[in-house]
């Protein structure tokens, strides 16, 4: 760093760091690690990845704790996933052992970005693997590129944890029935962006996608899994189409910690007239918590929020989350890996 950055005022975006770990698949099996000092890649014009959408990525953050000590949270389940899109789109599964190893070699060997504890802000880490392998058939590739670069972020909520409002527009849908819903892959993403950009265009922070295939169930929320409280009760819809949210699934079992039932199941569209809260979550937000959400098709307006604040069982699961990766109490769970 040149110049010592202002932690507390760090956006949700790209800020270069010292290094990025590197490996490659080749001839059969993964390589060693590499260290690079390159914000660049060498890509062959006819790389998989380019033509055919062989990309998948991940995302998960380490925190500078109240001790001092730096804490990944569960790398594992990353790990888990990536294996699981890997699979979902025939490329090479990365090791869980290589993952962690690459994971943590990346954060020590970046460790001045992490930023200081009580500034909001973390280091993102972005696992991503491509293939790399040059054909203009299609099939799957034979070579693989895994990477992970980090970046310093700052926090989600700029102005507070604060509700925002989201709507319904059946005119897009985020993946097909028995699509790549599930899997972690770029193409997702893509598919999102014209809907996403419409509804920030109309004042909305996210879509709430509704299912493929009936549309009568809900699905996601923009890039992140939807969780509602109705009469004290956990509620977040099941599909196959969802990708399995490593926040969601945390903060389900923080639920179940503190004695609240958990439901996943299909929620449909008239259900949310009787919800008490409502939250979109995912790693970038943990919980940003909904404030209304209106249905642009119906002219329905569903009031989430009446007083403008957010749920009191989703600040305390979105508070009880953060105090974990932060060190500030137990890690019943053994959720964190510590960077010593």
């Amino acid at each position: 760093m040149d110049k010592e950055l202002d932690w507390g005022n760090l956006s949700f975006g790209y800020i270069p760091t010292d290094y990025n770990v590197r490996c490659y698949f080749r001839d059969g099996k993964w390589g060693e690690i590499e260290v690079s000092q390159s914000e660049e890649v060498n890509l062959h014009i006819a790389a998989t990845c380019l033509h055919y959408g062989q990309e998948i990525f991940e995302g998960l953050k380490a925190f500078r704790g109240k001790d001092g000590k730096i804490r990944i949270f569960r790398l594992e389940e990353n790990a888990r996933r990536l294996q699981e899109s890997a699979k979902g789109i025939l490329m090479e599964p990365l090791p869980e052992e290589k993952f962690r190893e690459m994971v943590v070699k990346a954060v020590e060997l970046n460790e001045r970005f992490v930023p200081p504890y009580g500034s909001g802000a973390s280091l993102y880490i972005r696992p991503i693997e491509l293939g790399i392998s040059a054909q203009v058939g299609v099939k799957p590739a034979k070579e693989y590129l895994f990477m992970i670069l980090v970046t310093p972020v700052g926090p989600y909520f700029k102005t507070g944890f604060k509700p925002t409002n989201i709507c319904i527009m059946r005119q897009y849908d985020r993946v097909a029935p028995n699509g790549t819903g599930m899997w972690k892959v770029g193409g997702n993403y893509a598919a999102s962006l014209t809907a996403g950009e419409h509804a920030h265009e109309l004042g909305y922070s996210a879509v709430l996608y509704l299912d493929p295939k009936e549309k009568k169930y809900l699905d996601e929320c923009g890039p992140a899994n939807f969780m509602a409280i109705k009469n004290g009760v956990y509620i977040t819809p099941a599909s196959d189409s969802i990708l399995p949210s490593i926040t969601n699934k945390s903060l389900i079992q923080l639920a179940e910690d503190m004695g609240i039932k958990v439901e996943r199941r299909h929620i449909t569209v008239d259900e949310l007239a009787d919800i008490d809260e409502a939250a979109a979550v995912g790693t970038a937000a943990v919980a940003s918590p909904v404030g209304e959400i209106d249905d642009l098709d119906t002219g329905k307006k569903y009031v989430v929020s009446k007083n403008g604040e957010p749920g009191p069982i989703t600040t305390r699961l979105y508070e009880t989350l953060n105090a974990i990766r932060l060190g500030e109490i137990e890690d019943r769970h053994g959720w964190c890996t510590i960077v010593e």
